[in-house]
């Protein structure tokens, strides 16, 4: 699946950023040089999780297994430009269907755990995929039955369960290497989904060069090493979890430790025993702080090379604690499923304070960095589209580079609507000039709240609360939360004030549209009417002032 536009395509690879080598090679390099070498380690609490036992494989069994899966899914029909939905948790057969469906010329679709039939069909209908691959029974839930469930009307036909998939990759490959079709670099790998204003998701394709380039850059500036060791603690479905660990993985050679869900018990046994690297969301980082505070300073983290850290911006004091306590740098990082990325690692900004909010301006004006990163272009616009360069100013930051997505999956209305005449994408972020040198996030363009470093769409969780028969008007808004980094507060102007919907009705009545449940809102108010300006539009910054204050009284 080649979606690039080849003048694009012959530009970066002219330029050098580009090339012929597929994440496939890569692999397949390891296999051979470092067949005895750990490749992946299950979640220890596997058996809880989904009812088997955790694995631990070299380079040469997941080879073996990558193999026999595409030996299994060529057999199902599947066939270049295929796209397969893959819901998994972090297992060791979720790596290894990232490699199987490309070796076939496929594009694997991870999708969070937490979708449901409203969130499958939407992708389903969309992709035309014939394939779901799914749990039994993950946490007591049923994915295969609720994607069945989904699937009327759509192209999906075909439903595989881990159990299945575990029988599949012992299986004896018998197809030659010269029965699988050729794979160029310009090919889709993952087909991963964000979502913003958007009420559905959206797909967004990056190719072999993409996540290559992308990660080279992460590789570097998280000073992954050769056969380094990555803690997984996202999910493998987007950028937090595929860009930071899975990438960096197939171009190291290393070992995988998955982590999922969030057990927090088992990350601080993990956190102590040390890796190379490792993300942790800010709350993560601040929660591992204050509990080695409490232990007068017993205990903690062990040796890493790096640690970064995202989704919405940390504190200077657990950056500090960090680099004090247990010498490690924190990275603060900003990224998109889109592909682009802002990295504040120790190299380019040294003071752990001064990473909280400081990005250096890539691309800006010709700056030479130690981190050195060619071939990306930024710039801020105002809401004209016109370039900004004072200090102070706040604009939207517009991005091109390598690492960036050819455009939203069969919506080209979109991608028209994202890309500037000139090829920038328009990030829907807003960050404002701190100096000659750095950029600064200021706040989202968008309309959405952003839960575990999940992006939520307000107007979904608008219209879906709307629909209840109680509610005359709904406005949903992010509010700050210690642990998830903000949790969905949803307003409701009753359409009978003196009997008005219970909160527990509201939420019953959106699950039952089978939504997913991380999407559900987790603080309700309620409104004699929802503030407007002039033109009609919500004042959302008024009612997460309403929450501040409620939350100050």
């Amino acid at each position: 699946m080649r979606l690039h536009d080849e003048r694009l395509i012959s530009e970066y690879r002219r330029s050098g950023f580009w090339g012929d080598e597929t994440l496939l090679d890569t692999f397949d390099s390891f296999v051979g040089a470092h067949a005895k070498r750990t490749a992946v380690v299950d979640p220890l609490d596997r058996a809880q999780l989904v009812g088997t036992d955790p694995r631990s494989l070299s380079w040469l069994a997941l080879g073996q297994a990558v193999d026999a899966l595409t030996t299994a899914l060529q057999r199902r029909g599947i066939v270049p430009g295929d796209v397969v939905i893959v819901q998994l948790p972090n297992v060791w057969e979720l790596p290894a269907l990232f490699l199987a469906v490309a070796r076939l010329g496929g594009v694997i679709s991870p999708v969070p755990m937490q979708w449901r039939q409203q969130e499958l069909r939407q992708v389903a209908m969309l992709t035309q995929a014939r394939l779901y691959i799914g749990t039994e029974n993950f946490n007591g839930t049923d994915h295969l039955a609720i994607a069945e469930a989904a699937a009327g009307g759509t192209g999906l036909v075909d439903f595989l369960g881990l159990a299945k998939l575990g029988e599949l990759a012992q299986g004896n490959p018998d197809v030659t290497r010269a029965a699988v079709p050729k794979i160029s670099a310009d090919d889709a790998f993952t087909l991963c989904w964000t979502s913003g204003t958007e009420i559905e998701p959206k797909g967004c394709p990056l190719t072999h060069n993409n996540w290559r380039f992308l990660g080279g850059i992460l590789v570097k500036l998280l000073e992954i090493p050769m056969g380094g060791r990555l803690l997984v603690t996202p999910p493998l479905v987007n950028m937090a979890g595929v860009g930071t660990s899975l990438i960096p993985w197939l171009l190291t050679g290393g070992t995988l430790l998955l982590h999922h869900p969030l057990n927090l018990p088992l990350l601080k046994a993990q956190l102590a025993e040390g890796a190379d690297f490792t993300l942790l969301v800010p709350a993560l980082l601040n929660m591992i702080v204050k509990a080695a505070q409490g232990e007068g300073g017993v205990g903690g983290v062990g040796p890493f090379r790096a640690i970064a850290t995202g989704s919405a911006p940390p504190s200077a004091h657990s950056l500090e604690e960090f680099h004090q306590r247990w010498g490690i740098d924190v990275v603060n990082m900003w990224g998109q499923n889109e592909g682009t990325v802002l990295i504040a690692a120790a190299s380019d900004i040294p003071t752990p304070a001064m990473r909280v909010d400081h990005f250096p301006w890539w691309g800006g004006a010709e700056l030479q960095w130690p981190s050195d990163i060619p071939g990306i272009e930024t710039r801020l616009l105002d809401a004209d589209g016109n370039q900004l360069s004072a200090p102070g100013s706040v604009g939207e930051l517009a991005y091109r580079g390598p690492n960036v997505f050819p455009g939203y999956y069969r919506r080209p209305d979109l991608t028209a609507d994202a890309f500037t005449s000139d090829g920038f994408f328009r990030t829907g972020d807003l960050f404002q000039i701190l100096d000659d040198r750095h950029l600064g996030f200021f706040d989202r363009k968008k309309d959405i709240v952003i839960r575990g470093g999940i992006n939520i769409s307000a107007a979904e969780v608008e219209n879906l609360a709307s629909a209840h028969p109680g509610v005359l008007e709904a406005a949903a808004v992010a509010v700050p939360d210690d642990i998830m980094g903000e949790r969905v507060c949803l307003f409701v102007v009753p359409r009978d004030t003196s009997n008005p919907p219970a909160f527990t009705d509201i939420l019953s009545f959106m699950t039952l549209q089978g939504i997913a449940p991380y999407k559900l809102p987790e603080r309700f108010e309620l409104l004699k009417v929802i503030p407007r300006n002039p033109v009609g539009k919500i004042l959302k910054a008024e009612l997460r002032r309403l929450v501040e204050k409620q939350e100050q009284s």
